[in-house]
């Protein structure tokens, strides 16, 4: 787990130490202590730990910490100086649910394949060449595999649901996806080359869902598929994740088609909520 966390600190840093301005320094600096903050959970965040993630003096730190929580974007426990997303930061959640609102729709889905595998099921989602955990239910086997947590962000291509999402790109877009996470690639999953990326998307298709057998992290193997938006480009993945003994080749066959329903499900929820594809019902029911 201290690998994955640290994968995502130093993504959530990246932008840091080239900006283009001042301005964009500031926001910059910002914006990471939000989503450092954000990433620490329930637990909260010392000053001290951010601190030591983000790489920048304490007076700093603390100047911006004190001028997010003025704004309602973080609130600070007075007894136990951590920090924690604020009120205002929820206001815009939900407002954001609105435009991403494949996570409402899909946590009934989420919960039934967790509920029926007994292992734990995510959801993801694509932004840029990147894909993001959002959404993780634990089901009632009592070994789990905790390779994943909400707001984890991989790139495209790397675990069960991001190789998912790039499986179901063109064969051009799965280029562009490549070229453009080639340096984080070879950083920091050297086993996830861009050759490799290219026969797992092949798997995948031939397959029919895609698989990590423990690629990530050792004894961590998961499935996954795809959801597609109305306009049939992927939004979204659904995984299921076990130790290897639970996801052999027989139970694979077992489990995939309950991704694939659910899949389905969601799919059809979004096309009902989606308004082009509801102004084409009127226009059909229309005398």
């Amino acid at each position: 787990m201290e690998y994955e966390k640290s994968i995502s600190a130093k993504i959530a840093v990246q932008g840091i130490s080239n900006p283009s301005s001042h301005g964009a320094q500031a926001i910059d600096r910002a914006a990471t202590l939000l989503l450092l903050v954000g990433r620490a959970g329930p637990s909260g965040a010392r000053l001290s730990e951010l601190v030591e993630q983000c790489s920048l003096s304490k007076p700093t730190v603390r100047r911006m910490l004190l001028a997010l929580a003025r704004a309602g974007l973080l609130d600070q426990d007075h007894e136990t100086r951590r920090y924690y997303l604020g009120p205002e930061i929820h206001v815009l959640g939900t407002l954001a649910s609105a435009r991403f609102g494949i996570h409402s729709i899909s946590v009934r889905s989420l919960v039934r394949l967790s509920q029926r595998t007994g292992d734990t099921a995510f959801l993801s989602v694509p932004r840029d060449v990147y894909s993001i955990c959002v959404h993780r239910e634990e089901g009632p086997f009592p070994i789990r595999v905790h390779a994943l947590h909400a707001g984890d962000r991989h790139p495209l291509g790397v675990g069960a649901g991001g190789l998912a999402l790039l499986a179901a790109l063109p064969d051009d877009e799965v280029e562009d996806v490549l070229a453009a996470n080639a340096d984080v690639l070879a950083e920091k999953y050297p086993p996830f080359s861009p050759s490799v990326l290219r026969n797992l998307v092949q798997d995948t298709r031939e397959r029919g869902y895609a698989l990590n057998p423990g690629m990530l992290l050792p004894d961590s193997w998961a499935i996954g598929v795809p959801i597609h938006g109305p306009d049939g480009r992927p939004v979204g993945a659904l995984s299921i994740a076990a130790t290897a003994s639970r996801l052999s080749r027989e139970r694979q066959l077992e489990i995939a088609p309950l991704l694939r329903k659910e899949a389905s499900s969601i799919e059809t929820k979004l096309a009902e909520t989606d308004p082009a594809e509801k102004q084409a019902r009127v226009r059909r029911i229309s005398p």
